[in-house]
């Protein structure tokens, strides 16, 4: 099996969208954003995503099957850390080591750029859990009732990874 792990281009914004419109519809509590409010935003709102950020897309044979993002932040005080997030990998590539290659991208291209690297994962998702403490991200904090979703409330996990 080919796996390959790249910063996704303009060229992308087809594929990304579909897979991430597949994210928020299986998995609503994992992201801040709804199905229901992309769902109708035209292509070129994910060019201009694909664009401003750097989004980084997990390929097994060629096709799309994962994404994660990063963010360096601005703020003078704050600008030694970024943000990992956005993370989802389809379920059949889930096992096949593409999640592991994602993270090390996003840690190989935020080496250099920042000290610290922070994500955050729904406290429940053990399984979530348990592979970002595998990838060396230490747990920080826990906002309780983070997401809300009807009337379910979920709790949000704070890691951070110190990468110098």
């Amino acid at each position: 099996m080919g796996m390959d792990v790249r910063q996704l281009t303009e060229d992308d914004a087809e594929s990304y969208r579909e897979i991430r419109l597949e994210a928020l519809e299986r998995h609503p509590e994992a992201f801040q954003a709804t199905y229901e409010s992309v769902a109708n935003l035209p292509l070129d709102a994910y060019r201009q995503r694909l664009r401003r950020y750097a989004l980084f897309g997990g390929f097994l044979d060629g096709k799309l099957c994962g994404f994660v993002g990063f963010l360096g932040l601005k703020n003078p005080k704050i600008s030694h850390k970024g943000l990992m997030w956005g993370m989802y990998v389809k379920e059949d590539a889930r096992g096949s080591g593409l999640a592991e290659k994602m993270v090390e991208a996003v840690v190989d291209h935020a080496h250099g750029e920042v000290e610290q690297l922070l994500c955050s994962v729904i406290a429940d998702n053990e399984r979530a859990s348990r592979f970002y403490e595998k990838m060396g991200f230490e747990r920080y904090g826990t906002e309780r009732r983070a997401l809300k979703i009807g009337e379910r409330y979920y709790d949000e996990e704070f890691r951070v990874k110190f990468l110098g």
